[in-house]
């Protein structure tokens, strides 16, 4: 049993875990042990990840197709056009599809898929596929449904593609992760600020005693990506989220801002507004790579790319 010890991971498998008796700081031990020696992708991880998220750019374009601009689908039709693509081309889906039609973009982790898209509203989508070496993508776009961003929603659009930007251009080897994050954040605090949705300067928001930007921002800019969506999770914080870049991590890039239905404190057309924009990136030793290239990012770009898959029509895997 101690030799057997020494090389189980519980946690994972309620049969193993049913005859080997978790321990307490060896579980942990073992599981940062693993999450840190999967910190650094070799080049055979990397194309396994690059492969999951070409198969990820197909999904979203498979989507786009079906989604018309002038009325409502089922955000269970959108996962079951992308969750086609994912067992054709792939495994499964990495993580269960996150599609958010209006104000369900506000909601985190938002899976129940029952609402409708709603032509001058937003589609947010955060999905990915798992490939049959079982790493996986995980990539978001949010789409203006009737095919144009408003002047407002553009807005906000370009704030978050702002950060997103700055996020990608910090990242290099040596780079403290928690750096990053305020890269990002950074830019969300001074854009909201410019909408005038935020009462105070963004250096008062960002002060670690209000940090009142955070009303609308909810998460972290990323995390680590691999065989798992939330790849490397166990390992220590002086390894991880306190620790700095190294090249071969592969993480994602991921603000977001998030306007409540019943919030008064932003202007009516922005309540109910979610934008997240989150790409797979991978640290090299001259800076980064944007492994999820394939899908368009900029505002003007996006509502081409748009017309361009409705133009096509929808395919077959």
């Amino acid at each position: 049993m101690n030799q057997a010890r020494r090389g189980v991971r519980c946690g994972l498998d309620p049969r193993v875990d049913a005859v080997v008796p978790t321990t307490g700081n060896r579980d942990r031990e073992l599981a940062a042990a693993i999450s840190e020696l999967k910190l650094v992708k070799d080049e055979w991880e990397i194309a396994q990840l690059q492969d999951a998220i070409d198969a990820t750019v197909r999904g979203f374009e498979d989507v786009a197709r079906v989604v018309p601009a002038d009325r409502g689908v089922s955000e269970r039709l959108i996962e079951g056009v992308f969750g086609l693509r994912a067992r054709h081309d792939g495994n499964d889906v990495g993580y269960g599809s996150i599609v958010c039609a209006g104000p369900h973009a506000t909601i985190l982790c938002w899976k129940r898929n029952d609402g409708l898209t709603v032509p001058g509203q937003l589609l947010l989508m955060d999905m990915g596929i798992e490939n049959n070496h079982l790493y996986t993508a995980d990539v978001t776009r949010t789409l203006p449904v009737s095919g144009t961003f408003s002047p407002l929603q553009r807005e906000v659009y370009d704030i978050v593609y702002a950060s997103h930007q700055a996020g990608m251009e910090a990242i290099k080897p040596g780079v403290k992760v928690a750096d990053v994050h305020l890269t990002c954040m950074r830019v969300l605090a001074e854009g909201l600020a410019e909408l005038g949705v935020l009462r105070v300067s963004a250096d008062e928001a960002m002060d670690p005693a209000s940090m009142l930007y955070r009303r609308w921002t909810l998460h972290s800019f990323g995390h680590m990506l691999g065989i798992d969506v939330h790849d490397c999770a166990a390992a220590r914080p002086d390894h991880y989220r306190e620790g700095e870049l190294s090249a071969g991590n592969v993480l994602t890039v991921e603000p977001g801002l998030y306007f409540q239905p019943e919030d008064d404190m932003v202007p009516a057309e922005l309540r109910g507004v979610g934008i997240r924009l989150e790409d797979d990136i991978l640290v090299t030793a001259e800076g980064a790579v944007n492994l999820s290239v394939g899908l368009p990012r900029r505002a003007e770009e996006v509502e081409a790319w748009l017309a361009t898959q409705r133009d096509a029509g929808p395919r077959l895997p």
